[in-house]
């Protein structure tokens, strides 16, 4: 029998799988970072690292699977689905987070921090700012859970469908052609 060369999606949602899996474990760092500046940090880099990653699945996915080859247009599809994935995947971590666990933890302690920066607040316009962050913080404690995981959602798919570009761009590559 013949191995069957797994579909575009099927590659996508492994891959996809695995970019959830660290997503998951980076989210985990967030409200921990609330209590520890360290953790924050590390979350922020690891956030950052997210595209570089996203690269490397992506050529993997290439050199593997399409025989080093693959098309603008394959590649960007391959990484808005393997992001999707992942995006899904993450998605039930928030929530169980938010339902479950969260009880206004983030929001008081991002209230918390606006508070302190209330009091060492110069000017008339950062304490302005400062009253506006504490609207849009009262805004999102208003949210349930199932709000909260929608909107990061559609975060999640922006940004990412905005990573696919450069990502695809860079993975394309001609299949190599042979000389006699």
């Amino acid at each position: 029998m013949e191995d069957k060369k797994p579909t575009l999606q099927e590659s996508a949602m492994r891959y996809g799988t695995a970019m959830g899996i660290f997503w998951t474990l980076k989210f985990v760092l967030f409200p921990m970072g609330m209590e520890n500046p360290l953790l924050l940090t590390l979350f922020f880099f690891l956030t950052l690292a997210v595209p570089f990653i996203g690269y490397f699945l992506t050529r993997k996915y290439r050199n593997e699977e399409c025989g080093g080859a693959i098309t603008f247009s394959r590649a960007f599809m391959f990484v808005i689905f393997m992001y999707l994935f992942a995006t899904l995947f993450v998605t039930i971590a928030h929530y169980i987070y938010f339902r479950f666990m969260d009880n206004g933890y983030i929001v008081s302690s991002y209230e918390s921090m606006l508070s302190q920066f209330d009091t060492i607040a110069t000017t008339e316009e950062m304490r302005a700012s400062i009253e506006q962050f504490k609207e849009a913080l009262k805004m999102v404690g208003d949210l349930s859970p199932i709000e909260i995981s929608m909107q990061l959602i559609s975060q999640n798919i922006f940004y990412c469908s905005l990573i696919a570009i450069p990502t695809a761009f860079f993975v394309k590559r001609k299949p190599q052609t042979e000389q006699s």
